[in-house]
Parts: structure tokens; sequence; C-alpha cells
């Protein structure tokens, strides 16, 4: 099975404190990234530029993930491209010998450090061995930040809920005549019809106007 795209080695790190190493990763493929509405598409190139610091605990990985989030707004549905341009920061704690972990802190019980490691893999990041998996933290970086209602202006009108054409390339006077679905039955009987017609009758006019 092949590695995700998003695994890195650590291995020329050193693992004293404060040892820096610039990295780049240029991802090209990869699953989709985002909502339904808007996301990175699966051949849409990702560039991650990162540091990685060795600290007490493990290492700090400290970067900003670029691409371009595509989708269609949510009014008109015309399509859109969004710049993706995030920061993110996440520490990979070191592989822990679970033997080791016991053997540092005799008074506690197996059981009770099986649920304190347990507890605390559910908040931290941890490396295998010397690989880091980047996926999470710039899954979170994107998601979070990409807009679940993109729009392609903040002032779009949308669509015209009679003919479904944009309010934008219609008329100012642009209308439609909407009919209680009650008086339906008597369109097709003379005097009724037109009775209906005048007494029921409306317009769907655009986003404010007249």
């Amino acid at each position: 099975m092949a590695l995700s795209p998003f695994i890195i080695s650590a291995h020329d790190l050193p693992r004293r404190p404060g040892e820096i190493r610039q990295m780049r990763l240029e991802i090209d493929e990869h699953e989709a990234l985002g909502f339904d509405v808007l996301a990175i598409a699966q051949d849409q190139p990702i560039d991650i530029d990162f540091t990685l610091q060795s600290v007490e605990e493990g290492v700090l990985v400290t970067g900003t993930v670029i691409s371009v989030a595509s989708g269609e707004c949510g009014r008109c549905l015309d399509p859109l491209e969004i710049d993706v341009d995030e920061p993110f920061q996440d520490l990979y704690e070191y592989d822990v010998d679970p033997r080791q972990a016991r053997k540092a802190d005799k008074k506690k019980s197996a059981k009770k450090l099986e649920e304190e490691l347990s507890e605390e893999d559910d908040e931290l990041r941890h490396m295998v061995g010397e690989l880091i998996d980047l996926e999470g933290p710039i899954r979170d970086a994107i998601i979070l930040n990409l807009p679940i209602n993109p729009l392609c202006d903040a002032n779009c009108e949308g669509l015209c809920q009679g003919c479904g054409e944009k309010w934008a390339n219609l008329a100012e006077e642009h209308s439609h005549e909407q009919i209680d679905p009650r008086w339906a039955g008597l369109a097709g009987l003379s005097g009724l019809s037109d009775l209906a017609v005048e007494g029921e009758a409306g317009e769907i006019d655009g986003p404010g106007r007249n």
C-alpha cells in the first residue's frame, strides 16, 4: 500500500531541542479537501512550506499550505475559485514504548497508565518512528477556513425563482405572475379564471427590486 503523500520523514532532524530544518512539500494527487460546494480538487497541486523544530516532547511543525479551492457560488451557482493560503502548527510527540513508560513511573498501575495514554492519543499527534503525517493539521487548516456558503460576489443577487436566470442578467422590470395554487383548478373556466388572477395573483421580483 502506498504511503499517504502527506507523510514526511524527520530522519535528518537531530533530537536535540532547538534543532531546525526548513522543508518544502509539493503534492500533485490527493483526496479532495473541503466540502461538496467548495474543495481543493484531487488533481489540484498543494504546496506546503514548513519547518521542523526539535523540542523536548517531540517535533514542532510550523508551516503554510497554499493551493486553490474550486466550487460554485451558493446563490447563482456560477463556478468560482478561492485562493488558499493558511498557516498551521502542530506538535508531534516522539514514539513512547509502553514498557519504558511503565518503568519511568512504577507507582502507576498498567491499567491507569494505559488509560492516560489513550486520553492523550485523542488530543496529541504522535510520530511513527521518524515519520510525521501532516494530513491532519493541513486538513484542519483548510476545512476550518473555507467558507461554507461561498459567493462569487458579496452583492450577488442569485437566481430568479420563476425562471432560474441570474438576476444580474435580467431587466430591471423583470417579474413573473404567480397565481395562488388554490385557484389553479379554475384556470380553464371562463370568467372565474380571470377573477382568480385579479384577486390572488402576485409577482416574483428580484432582490431589492420593486
